[in-house]
């Protein structure tokens, strides 16, 4: 017997997210013309990628970042990611979402990564690329631009400590010599606060001194 000929994957059923029509028609246009992929939906807003990612049940979200006023990419790629909290075992699976954008900073990068985004491309990428990285994110793999990868590694390997303003402004004084007592002064807050902060930034920081703050903070330049 010969045997069974080995059925053809389904199509990767693609959402497309950008406030600008004429980019959603290229992009549409460019899909149509590889297999494996198939345009379900298109939105041009956070709110309507909402609704209609809630209708038409797409594999991947095409996500741009910036979509003029109202709900941004970022935002949008957390609620999509984000199963609702009274979501059974049967529940639909949430898309993944693949961000496409023309911004690269570190920033925009982190964010988008946080919100759950599977992949983030760059808008400059060849259509073979887009077409691989839709694949991969529809696989649950992450995919990449070139310059973001080496971004992301960059960050990875030196990562900047998240430090909220009023810390910052603790440790400019610490790196001007001042006791907790004169930061009080300086900053109008109470000494009990300003312990609360050198105890967080301590902890942010992997150090156990005043010293030893100022100097993390001299070597990786959170300092002015």
């Amino acid at each position: 017997m010969s045997p069974h000929p080995t059925e053809p994957a389904a199509p990767v059923r693609l959402l497309l997210c950008d406030d600008h029509a004429v980019v959603r028609a290229g992009l549409r246009a460019l899909l149509a013309s590889t297999d494996g992929i198939e345009v379900v939906g298109e939105a041009g807003s956070g709110e309507e990628a909402l609704a209609v990612a809630a209708r038409v049940r797409p594999d991947v979200v095409l996500m741009d970042l910036q979509l003029g006023d109202g709900m941004d990419g970022v935002t949008a790629t957390r609620r999509l990611t984000s199963p609702p909290e009274d979501a059974g075992a049967g529940a639909a699976a949430t898309p993944r979402v693949l961000v496409l954008t023309m911004f690269d900073t570190d920033a925009d990068i982190a964010r988008a990564i946080e919100a759950g985004a599977t992949g983030y491309l760059l808008k400059a990428e060849r259509p073979d690329e887009l077409f691989a990285a839709i694949h991969d994110a529809a696989s649950g793999r992450t995919a990449l631009s070139p310059p973001v990868a080496d971004r992301v590694m960059a960050r990875m390997r030196s990562p900047r400590p998240d430090l909220s303003e009023r810390e910052r402004d603790i440790l400019r004084q610490l790196a001007r010599g001042l006791g907790n007592r004169e930061i009080a002064r300086a900053l109008f807050i109470s000494e009990a606060t300003v312990k609360t902060h050198l105890g967080r930034i301590y902890g942010k920081l992997g150090v156990e001194t005043r010293a030893g703050a100022v100097a993390v903070a001299n070597e990786r330049r959170l300092l002015p």
